[in-house]
């Protein structure tokens, strides 16, 4: 994409103007300058022989008066780097500085998510420099059920990524079945990720109190991720048992004897399980960056089968024997 000064002006306001830390700038030649380096994500801009003393102070530490006012130091006019300035941001190489939410940081916490800020930034197009979407993270709470590995890497992965807090609990890896209550006091998950397939009374607790969960497994050398729950909206996974029973009358017997656990050990390797719950945590993130955006996993779960290791949606729709939707409002 090259940004041509023939381009349409955009309002910047008060923003304290910072190139995206996610783009390295590079020289086409010496009146061309390129931030990125995948065309996807590349944004070029003509007319900077001599720019490059403004492209210094383009790091989020003056308000853009200030950095006007600093151009003109290195004798490059107001009208001149406030057009370079505006046609940055018109192209996405330019964000506002996100001073508030780095403040708000201890500084270890603000390096360790960095590299979050600058993904979100490029990912969403967003100009605030991944501000908003790392509030959201700091402000999640998501539970992960099942001790597997899986679950201890997607769990491990949320909170990598900004996730304010993350609960891991249920039964570790062969310890069978538990029919303990499933408790939601304290803080209520915004999301519960089910990294636990045997133990079917955990969906339905989660659907009758208006809980959005998200399956998430390997066993079988088979790694699956979804469906995404929003109990009264979506297929749950009572739907896609009752279609299951439809193609296998042999299902619900089956799903009976799952109660003890699965095989031991399972056929889930390490590179298998790595690749779940970085699916899962992708789809969990999506969520809640943008609710609704995680729509692989809506009405459908994402099936990984070894060994081409290519990932596969498969549809699910409500079940018209169900009655999840009615449940919900009752």
């Amino acid at each position: 994409m090259t940004i041509r000064m023939s381009e349409h002006r955009v309002t910047i306001g008060r923003m304290r103007p910072a190139l995206k830390p996610g783009l390295l700038a590079v020289w086409r030649n010496r009146d061309t300058v390129q931030f990125g380096i995948d065309p996807r994500r590349a944004v070029a801009l003509t007319g900077m022989r001599g720019g490059a003393a403004l492209l210094g102070l383009l790091d989020g530490s003056r308000d853009l008066a200030q950095t006007l006012a600093a151009a003109g130091e290195f004798g490059i006019s107001v009208e001149a780097a406030d057009r370079v300035i505006t046609l940055l941001a018109a192209g996405g190489a330019l964000h506002d500085f996100p001073v508030s939410a780095f403040r708000a940081m201890p500084h270890g916490l603000r390096t360790r998510l960095a590299p979050e800020l600058a993904t979100a930034a490029l990912a969403h197009g967003d100009g605030d420099g991944g501000a908003r979407i790392l509030a959201r993270r700091q402000g999640a709470c998501i539970r992960v059920e099942g001790m597997s590995r899986v679950g201890l890497c997607v769990a491990s992965l949320l909170a990598a990524s900004g996730i304010g807090m993350v609960i891991s609990t249920g039964p570790a890896p062969g310890a069978g079945a538990c029919s303990r209550p499933i408790p939601l006091t304290g803080r209520r998950p915004g999301l519960v990720i089910l990294a636990d397939i045997y133990r079917r009374e955990l969906p339905e607790a989660l659907q009758r109190d208006n809980v959005p969960h998200l399956m998430a497994a390997a066993s079988e050398a088979i790694g699956v991720v979804g469906p995404l729950v929003l109990p009264g909206g979506t297929a749950c996974l009572r739907c896609l048992d009752l279609t299951r029973a439809e193609r296998d009358p042999a299902w619900p017997l089956i799903l009976a004897q799952l109660g003890g656990g699965g095989a031991d050990p399972p056929a889930c390797d390490t590179v298998l399980a790595a690749a779940v719950a970085a699916q899962a945590a992708a789809q969990a993130l999506a969520f809640v960056d943008r609710p609704r955006s995680a729509s692989a996993v809506i009405n459908g779960t994402l099936e990984l089968v070894l060994p081409d290791w290519r990932w596969r949606r498969r549809t699910w729709v409500p079940h018209d024997r169900c009655g999840c939707g009615r449940r919900s409002t009752l």
